[in-house]
């Protein structure tokens, strides 16, 4: 899924980095981070994840619809609308 940001992204004319990570990581990641899109899989952790690092960074749950089909394109029209409703 992270590829097919990447590409979405660049053909959309976005200066992001993205990169996946597992949830594991996520303490040691997630001040550098301004988005943190959780996959649908993990949606019983997205609770907890809001809670611990919504303050520092959004924090929002990938849908199924474009999860299953890798679709880079929705993915990121999806980051962009929960960005411009945090502001």
């Amino acid at each position: 899924m992270a590829a097919k940001m990447r590409y979405a992204a660049k053909d959309m004319g976005l200066d992001v980095s993205i990169t996946a990570r597992a949830e594991s990581e996520i303490p040691n990641l997630y001040q550098d981070a301004d988005v943190i899109m959780v996959g649908p899989h993990l949606s019983g952790y997205y609770e907890d994840l809001k809670s611990r690092y919504g303050n520092d960074c959004i924090v929002m749950l990938m849908k199924k619809e474009y999860y299953g089909n890798l679709d880079g394109e929705k993915a990121i029209a999806h980051m962009l609308e929960e960005v411009k409703l945090s502001k």
